[in-house]
């Protein structure tokens, strides 16, 4: 017989066992709990019941209609989408009669031939698994083209690929220095004999296909020294490099015609192919998705006739534009290891872009002709195009100016054309500094037969060419004078035909404080005089009109490296406690019974005075759960009838770093939608967008984004329209308006001055700028997008009657940097003062992705950010229990809820609805088996106690035998507990 376990052992086995068990569940529910809302986002949310009186049964609450059963479904109906944009946004940079093309047998060169791009990567990548290619777009069109180098590039781009640091790949995740900046062009050399005696059997064309991609988290490097086995000094990313050379002189060796296609979404040096005769035509194709590049062979063959035009200025030599020494890496020399500062100085002021080199040339400072290659807003078409002004109102200072134009195809094909709106403003040597144009407004025309004509409309308010004056009026400026008005084929140039109208300006206009713009809800006043100091007090230097020479933009020097000491003291971050500790607030009411339903606000103003009644129901710990857990969604509170809400990713269509399945179409970047120009495709984006949201539960879209192409090295310019303000606000707001048909509220973001991806979250990277440059540059396009978006919200009154309210845009995100020395997202001046303050704006701001210290949530609640884009475990608050802080939670919430209320998140809700949650089914496996996990643990220790008492050593006891009283007495043993 095996002798028992002894309780020893028995022991010493169990309780780890137990505890194991025990932690495990603990730290499985903490973990669970702490990304609940990410678990969500991959599994899916539970749902958020209407408990509806029967009165209402017959009230019609699909506020938004689900136009397609599946995403499958929707996103085949947004395929034509991304068609039209590709059809309408590529542009011809050149032609010198080649073009169109005869079908017929062309050979593709260049690895981009066989390895395009479609996108960009980080919070702007799509889903690209089903794509059509270069190749299969030309042959669509009816080329053959030839498979011999084709498959020789296809194999070397296998095996020198992105994923293996064959190719440009940025990183984005913070902290990663994993990014690679090799073009990976392939070697001519690389292609076989075979390759190069088929080149006669495919000689209609040599088609050259020359790429660059950008992404989020790093910009293209200005120096590839350590990046191409050909380096030369000087070398940067944006100009050919010599592989890409010898692919151009390849195909001019063996092919009469030669087409460069360009797949980029920035700029590149092109002067030497737009000078080299023996290159017949180039077009710049962008990165146009997933289907986009259909296409290209109708636009070579003729069947599309191509109407893009460009949203960038086309330097001849980056290195001598104002913007090249300020970019990038700069640390200052004096901060510290646990406060580290990194700036950028926008030294170039307004001039950077077309405003730039049109100034710079009309002051005799460069040579134009020399300096540029392809002027911003310039495209060719294959038939010609007259103007005429048939109409003209040409209002008072408080007005408008309007022009009618009539635009008349005088070729002899179909086509579109875009009618370009310019001003140039007075200007005096000294006085305020304005560039010699900037674009009013345009129009792009529909299809237009030989022959036929069509009459747009362009106009803008007077107001709009007023100046900011940071230095004296401290305010907008409109200055008597004589101003023109131009109709451009681009930057550059005058319509033929068409002259400048004048408009006369008799007295100067002070759009200061009791005189604000129109369109402004309060006057627009210097707000930011401390990120305009160092250029007023001569520290920094900002470009001058007056002196190009001897104001233009250096490399930063030793005093621009040293911080200054009020910079090293907001490095160190922001003392919620203490400032908290000095407001004057009082403590809101919170947990109140008031019996109001979120449903009944919908449509409802802002300042309506339930609002407030909601409001006071809300508990400060429900407040603190919503604020600080909004990573792709915001939380339910049930106690005010709120339903979750679920946010996505990106510009340039739905995407899940969490959930890769859930998805939408890969539309094109936005630099493609900007070269289409054209309003009426932005807003079917939207529209398609929206859709697309209904199928996959998606209530909120980070997008559209609206940062400038400030430099063309910037690693993120694939998401943003383009270098101009106008012509980004006016489209991101066509996209914003589409959207909002369908219920889906959006983010414009990065709001603001985030314009280069390096060093952008490292600690907030300290931007430089005078307040004019800040005002009428970078904050231009939020306050196009602000002032006008129009949401149409269908809602119903407490009868059941249906009503519409209208709304503006609902969201918006600020970003990683800094302006000057605060952080966007804590800069009462910018995210209250002008957004709310100036511009009348009403809804949520997010954070950008909030894991940095840096970047408090207390202070972004106190500042007007509402929602911190980040896990509630991370970045937890330091005040929550102050009365300034719970004000300004409340505050935050009232901007969260009246985004949520006024969204497709409310469909099925009627007013005074509440609701019920019911939990997921893998909530109920995480109860379930959270349960039978407690259960077991339970019965493990009451097992372990019974078998321990039961197997206890009793005492020792004395024990009498049978041998007699003379017999000694003894102790008797416990049984013997060996194993048994």
């Amino acid at each position: 017989m095996r002798k028992k376990m002894s309780n020893k052992v028995f022991l010493a086995l169990w309780i780890p066992l137990v505890v194991v068990l025990t932690v495990f569940t603990l730290v499985a529910n903490i973990v669970i709990g702490t990304f609940h809302s990410t678990l969500e986002n991959y599994a899916g949310s539970g749902a958020y019941v209407p408990q509806s009186t029967s009165e209402k049964d017959d009230w019609d609450t699909t506020y938004y209609e689900r136009k397609y059963d599946t995403i499958e479904e929707a996103m085949a109906a947004s395929t034509g989408v991304i068609n039209e944009i590709s059809d309408e946004g590529m542009v011809l940079l050149k032609n010198d009669g080649t073009l169109p093309l005869n079908s017929g047998k062309v050979t593709l060169l260049g690895r981009g031939a066989a390895d395009p791009i479609y996108g960009g990567t980080g919070s702007g990548h799509t889903e690209t698994d089903e794509v059509i290619d270069i190749k299969t777009g030309l042959e669509n069109a009816g080329y053959e083209v030839n498979p011999v180098p084709y498959d020789e590039l296809y194999a070397y781009a296998q095996e020198h690929s992105t994923e293996n640091g064959g190719r440009i790949s940025i990183s984005f995740l913070s902290g990663q220095d994993e990014s690679t900046y090799y073009i990976g062009e392939m070697p001519v050399d690389q292609y076989s004999q075979e390759s190069l005696n088929s080149f006669e059997e495919y000689s209609d064309a040599g088609i050259v296909v020359i790429g660059r991609v950008g992404g989020e988290g790093g910009d293209l490097p200005r120096d590839m020294e350590g990046w191409d086995e050909n380096y030369v000094e000087g070398q940067h990313i944006l100009e050919l490099n010599q592989d890409e050379k010898d692919q151009i002189a390849l195909a001019k060796q063996h092919f009469d015609k030669v087409i460069v296609l360009v797949n980029a979404s920035t700029s590149l040096e092109l002067g030497e192919l737009e000078d080299d005769p023996e290159i017949n035509a180039i077009v710049q194709t962008g990165a146009p998705g997933a289907t986009g590049f259909s296409a290209i062979g109708k636009i070579l063959s003729g069947e599309v006739n191509p109407s893009g035009h460009t949203v960038d200025l086309f330097a001849a030599d980056f290195t001598q534009d104002p913007t090249f020494v300020n970019f990038g890496n700069n640390e200052y020399t004096n901060d510290s290891e646990d406060s580290e500062g990194y700036f950028v100085n926008y030294e170039e002021g307004i001039y950077y872009g077309y405003r730039y080199y049109e100034t710079a040339a009309e002051e005799g400072f460069i040579d134009y002709d020399t300096a540029v290659v392809y002027p911003f807003g310039y495209g060719l078409s294959y038939t010609t195009f007259d103007w005429e002004v048939v109409g003209q109102e040409l209002g008072d200072v408080d007005g408008d100016i309007e022009l009618q134009v009539k635009v008349t195809n005088t070729g002899d094909v179909a086509g579109k054309d875009v009618v370009q709106m310019y001003y140039t403003a007075p200007y005096t040597v000294g006085g305020i500094e304005k560039a010699h144009v900037v674009l009013a407004d345009f129009v792009k025309t529909d299809e237009l037969e030989p022959d036929e004509s069509e009459t747009v409309e362009l106009s803008m308010p007077v107001e709009q060419m007023a100046s900011y004056d940071y230095r004296d009026a401290r305010s907008y400026v409109l200055e008597a004078g004589a101003y023109q008005i131009k109709l451009q084929t681009d930057s550059h140039h005058l319509k033929d035909g068409v002259p400048a109208i004048d408009y006369t300006v008799e007295q100067t206009v002070v759009y200061g404080e009791g005189n604000a713009r129109g369109s402004d809800e309060t006057a627009a006043v210097n707000l930011f005089d401390d990120v305009s100091e160092p250029f007023l007090e001569g520290s920094k230097t900002v470009l001058s009109r007056a002196d190009f020479a001897g104001t233009f933009p250096q490399f930063p020097d030793e005093a621009d490296m040293t911080a200054s000491e009020e910079t090293l003291a907001a490095l160190q971050g922001y003392d919620a406690i203490s400032v908290n500790a000095e407001s004057s607030a009082e403590m809101p009411t919170t947990g109140a019974d008031n019996d109001v339903q979120l449903s009944s606000l919908r449509g409802k103003d802002y300042d309506d005075e339930l609002w407030d009644q909601l409001l006071d129901q809300l508990t400060v710990d429900e407040m603190k759960d919503v604020i600080l857990d909004g990573a792709y969604r915001t939380g339910g509170v049930t106690s005010v009838g709120k339903p979750g809400a679920v946010d996505f990713d990106g510009p340039a269509g739905f995407s899940s770093f969490i959930n890769p399945d859930r998805h939408g179409s890969a539309f094109p970047t936005a630099a493609l939608i900007g070269q289409t120009w054209n309003t009426q495709i932005a807003h079917k984006l939207g529209q398609a967008a929206g859709d697309e949201a209904l199928t996959l539960g998606i209530n909120g879209w980070y997008a559209p984004a609206v940062n400038l192409h400030r430099s063309p090295f910037a690693g993120r310019n694939f998401e943003y329209y383009s270098e101009d303000p106008v012509l980004s606000g006016v489209l991101a707001t066509e996209v914003t308006n589409g959207a909002g048909e369908k219920g889906l509220y959006t983010y414009t973001k990065h709001f603001a001055l985030n314009d280069q991806e390096t060093n952008r979250d490292r600690n907030g990277i300290l931007t430089w700028a005078d307040e004019q440059t800040i005002r009428e540059i970078y904050l231009k396009p939020f306050e196009i997008v602000v002032k006008n978006a129009e949401v149409s919200v269908p809602y119903l009154t407490e009868s059941g009657q249906r009503e519409t309210a209208t709304m503006g845009t609902l969201g918006i995100m600020s970003s990683f940097n800094r302006i000057g020395n605060t952080w966007t997202g804590g800069s009462h001046a910018l995210c209250t003062d002008v957004l709310r303050g100036e511009w009348g704006f009403a809804g949520t701001v997010i954070t950008d992705f909030s894991l940095s210290d840096y970047m408090s949530p207390d202070q972004a609640i106190a500042s007007g950010t509402d929602l911190q884009l980040t896990w509630k475990a991370l970045k937890p608050m330091s005040d929550t229990t102050s009365a300034a802080s719970v004000r300004n939670m409340r505050n935050a919430m009232h901007n969260i809820l009246y985004t949520t209320v006024n969204s497709n998140a409310m469909n099925g809700i009627a007013p005074g609805d509440s609701l019920k949650y019911e939990p997921a089914l893998w909530e109920w496996l995480v109860w379930i088996v959270t349960g039978v996990l407690v259960l077991l643990i339970a019965a493990s220790i009451a097992w372990m106690v019974i078998r321990v008492r039961r197997n206890r050593k009793p005492k020792a006891v004395l024990s009498v035998t049978s041998a007699g009283a003379g017999e000694s007495l003894g102790v008797s043993d416990a049984p013997n507990q060996s194993a048994e």
